[in-house]
């Protein structure tokens, strides 16, 4: 499996030292690229297409809400983890509004930092402790245990097999290109193993993709 690709937005550069030091002793992530502030931050996505993106709530000339209000809309399959320092509850629920798969607050554990990113780029959710109380009958789905560690797109493409879609079917509903959907079913039969088309439609009614 090649390594998680990161992209860090932060407008401190010792903080983006800090962090790139912490990922570097790991070689299951890449620090593909770093920005300064919100709007670097939608360009750099634009350019590197990351995994994932870890940037900070209060930057300069375009502030973390707002950028991940764009990121989320223009780059859906970049997920969003939000390094902040505040754990201010409003701050919280803005962020997942905004498409933010996460939010952990910079004291965090190099262990715990790696954790959260690998559950945030592989699909799933993850929040520091100390803001989770600040999320109780908000706004974030409630998980399904994915074994696989499927991205959002990778099970939308899965849906659209298991429900016998044509590729240029399941590209079309998707807005994507069937060289897109190609690639993401090379990547589910690596994550799932090669599987028929019953086996598919059974592992997509376990994540709970089909209506």
């Amino acid at each position: 499996m090649r390594p998680i690709r990161v992209l860090l937005a932060d407008d401190h550069e010792l903080v983006r030292d800090g962090i790139r030091a912490r990922l570097a002793q790991t070689d299951t992530l890449e620090v593909v690229g770093e920005a300064t502030n919100g709007r670097e931050a939608v360009e750099q996505v634009d350019s590197l297409r990351p995994d994932i993106i870890l940037m900070d709530v209060s930057m300069p000339v375009m502030n973390g809400l707002d950028a991940a209000n764009e990121i989320r809309k223009r780059f859906p399959e970049t997920s969003i983890l939000v390094l902040s320092i505040y754990d201010n509850p409003e701050y919280v629920r803005g962020v997942v509004q905004a498409g933010a798969r996460g939010y952990i607050l910079k004291d965090i554990s190099a262990k715990e930092m790696l954790t959260a990113i690998t559950s945030v780029a592989s699909g799933g959710y993850y929040f520091s402790s100390a803001v989770g109380p600040t999320l109780v009958g908000g706004n974030v789905p409630a998980q399904v245990n994915d074994p696989y560690g499927l991205t959002d797109r990778e099970k939308q493409v899965l849906s659209g097999i298991a429900e016998g879609q044509p590729n240029k079917e399941i590209a079309a509903n998707l807005g994507i290109s069937v060289r897109t959907v190609e690639s993401h079913r090379l990547n589910l039969r690596e994550k799932v193993g090669s599987k028929n088309a019953a086996q598919l439609y059974k592992i997509a009614q376990e994540l709970k993709l089909l209506d």
